[in-house]
């Protein structure tokens, strides 16, 4: 009878279960927000300010309005005149213009330079390595990178990484573009002819052999 019972009450759980399920309904996130890199090819490259960056802004015979921010997550910085200033995916050139018009309100003819420290850079400018690399991670863009240089960065292919099955996705125009990497025949081969220039925004995706 005990036993009856508990196959009954184990029964009536598996019912009130399924009813539940049945009840739920499947959600899809949409897909991520394309950043374009505003880096077209390898000689136009310009260094874009972005979060966690720090600035250094010089106000000439006004010491008093320079300083060192903090870039903060918002891509925003507060200065002693000004709470939020957009700072994030502008050169520093750019920047020094934009507070020379700011603070033209407060004083007269100011004249600004700006520096930057950290160089870590907007999402959209940095470097995503994935898969079956020794260390994959985000990398800060340097001028004229190549796939080589990237792999030295993250250590280079794991024992069971096929390399040849790599592949390169890029964002062009708004249009996501895959291409072929053969990382076999660069890193383990040595064929230079293997070796690709690497812009901001790339992302490398290295898969695992089948054996």
């Amino acid at each position: 009878m005990m036993a009856r019972s508990a196959n009954g009450y184990c029964g009536f759980l598996l019912i009130i279960a399924g009813l539940l399920l049945a009840g739920c309904k499947s959600y899809y996130l949409p897909p991520a927000t394309v950043q374009n890199s505003l880096t077209t090819s390898v000689d136009n490259y310009q260094y874009l300010i972005g979060p966690k960056d720090t600035v250094s802004i010089f106000v000439w015979r006004n010491p008093e309005l320079s300083g060192s921010f903090i870039v903060r997550p918002d891509g925003k910085i507060t200065t002693s005149l000004v709470e939020d200033v957009v700072v994030s995916g502008k050169t520093p050139t750019q920047l020094a213009r934009d507070m020379e018009a700011i603070l033209s309100k407060y004083i007269r003819d100011p004249v600004v330079t700006v520096s930057v420290n950290g160089f870590v850079g907007p999402y959209s400018e940095q470097v995503r390595v994935i898969g079956a690399a020794t260390n994959p991670k985000s990398i800060n863009y340097n001028q004229y990178m190549t796939l080589l240089d990237l792999m030295i960065e993250v250590g280079g292919l794991t024992e069971f990484a096929n390399g040849n099955g790599a592949k390169l996705v890029r964002v062009k125009d708004g249009r996501q573009l895959t291409y072929e990497l053969r990382l076999d025949d660069l890193i383990r081969d040595g064929k230079i002819g293997a070796n690709v220039d690497i812009l901001p925004g790339d992302v490398i995706i290295i898969p695992e052999a089948w054996f």
